[in-house]
């Protein structure tokens, strides 16, 4: 059962030519990746509006279909129905490139995850490096979404975007960093093979040790920020430049542009799980026989069932507020965290390790933290009531 896909895709390419098989093989893994997280899309954004309607006490989609589950699909005709506007003075070329520049290199950045047992699109020995190389395309699909439309708040919500995009890039590597030092391979299948074991009950995952934890939290909040996702979702800060870099989108164009937010995070989510939750791996020994491509979708979900959750609770930050927790907070921590990972590598296992590597963690944090509490000079609050 674990190797069913795998096994069918063997079956499926040895039928054709000789020559054909590696053509055959490639268009195999993008039709399945692009059917797998288009479909996962589709949910997400089902499960998204109806969990935000209980956080808020409020009815989510309910009038498409048996308790609002085809509202995704009533979404998507809409979009395709819908007119497509183009700015008059609009560079219309660039227009018209740029949501597809945003949607394929989040897709080609999923081809190095490693969904289950001997599944991944490509298994390359810089990995890593590919994710984060295609990745940075999406920067500048942003910025040419914000200058071709030719629209003042267009092109401000496009730099405002590209300058939270290149803060949080910095600390989202940082941290990706450590799990390359302690494996030695930039190779996404390399890291999930180094988590395999357990200790006693507990699984071998680097999210288990003092800066895995760390570089865990650390890369999750710098996703949140590349991800766009609250409370980092300043590019569409609708008070202030009125949906940002995509304004004068509409129709299937905007569509696009969405499922690209979306399926980027997938995409860092599954390296997160690579990096730091053991991959596609079991998380308990006696549940090993269940296949592992389940192991890592329910990793994935849970992971997007956190981001619903931060985003149903935690108001937006300001801009300053977000520069400064990349620049003062995110980034010294993340440089602490790969000496953490440097002193982890280099001392004996035991107790000395873990109260050295935590020390190291944990003091920085609190001295960070303090500072930039005192530079916001908050007084004491205090409650008065009406005689």
């Amino acid at each position: 059962m674990d190797q069913l896909f795998v096994n069918l895709k063997h079956w499926v390419v040895v039928l054709m030519p000789l020559s054909w098989q590696p053509l055959v093989s490639a268009l195999i893994s993008v039709a399945a990746i692009i059917a797998v997280f288009a479909t996962l899309f589709a949910l997400t954004t089902i499960l998204e509006r109806k969990g935000l309607g209980r956080i808020q006490n409020r009815y989510g989609p309910n009038r498409v279909g048996p308790f609002g589950v085809l509202q995704p699909v009533a979404d998507g005709l809409k979009a395709m129905t819908k007119e497509d506007i183009v700015p008059r003075a609009a560079d219309k070329v660039v227009h018209f490139i740029a949501p597809l520049v945003l949607v394929i290199p989040v897709f080609l950045a999923l081809a190095v995850a490693p969904v289950g047992r001997n599944m991944v699109a490509v298994d390359l020995d810089g990995g890593v490096l590919f994710f984060f190389a295609v990745g940075a395309a999406t920067e500048l699909a942003v910025f040419m979404a914000g200058w071709s439309s030719r629209n003042k708040y267009s092109l401000l919500g496009a730099m405002r975007a590209i300058a939270q995009m290149i803060s949080y890039e910095v600390p989202l590597i940082l941290s990706a960093i450590t799990v390359i030092m302690i494996v030695g391979s930039l190779s996404t299948a390399k890291i999930v093979e180094t988590q395999a074991g357990f200790a006693s009950w507990l699984p071998n995952w680097f999210v288990l040790t003092p800066w895995g934890l760390a570089g865990f939290i650390l890369f999750m909040i710098a996703a949140a920020a590349e991800s766009n996702r609250s409370p980092f979702d300043l590019p569409e800060g609708e008070s202030e430049i009125i949906a940002g870099y995509y304004i004068e989108y509409s129709g299937f164009k905007f569509a696009l542009f969405f499922l690209g937010e979306y399926i980027g995070l997938f995409a860092v989510c599954g390296l997160a799980i690579t990096l730091f939750l053991g991959g596609w791996r079991a998380p308990l020994p006696f549940l090993t026989w269940i296949p592992s491509y389940f192991w890592f979708f329910a990793k994935l979900f849970g992971l997007i069932a956190l981001f619903i959750w931060v985003r149903g609770t935690l108001p937006r930050l300001r801009m300053d507020q977000l520069m400064n927790f990349a620049w003062k907070f995110m980034l010294p921590m993340a440089l602490v965290n790969l000496l953490t990972a440097g002193v982890w590598h280099f001392m004996e296992p035991g107790f000395a390790r873990w109260a050295v590597c935590l020390l190291l963690v944990l003091g920085p944090y609190i001295m960070l933290g303090r500072s930039l509490f005192e530079q916001r000079h908050l007084s004491k609050r205090t409650y008065r009531y009406a005689e």
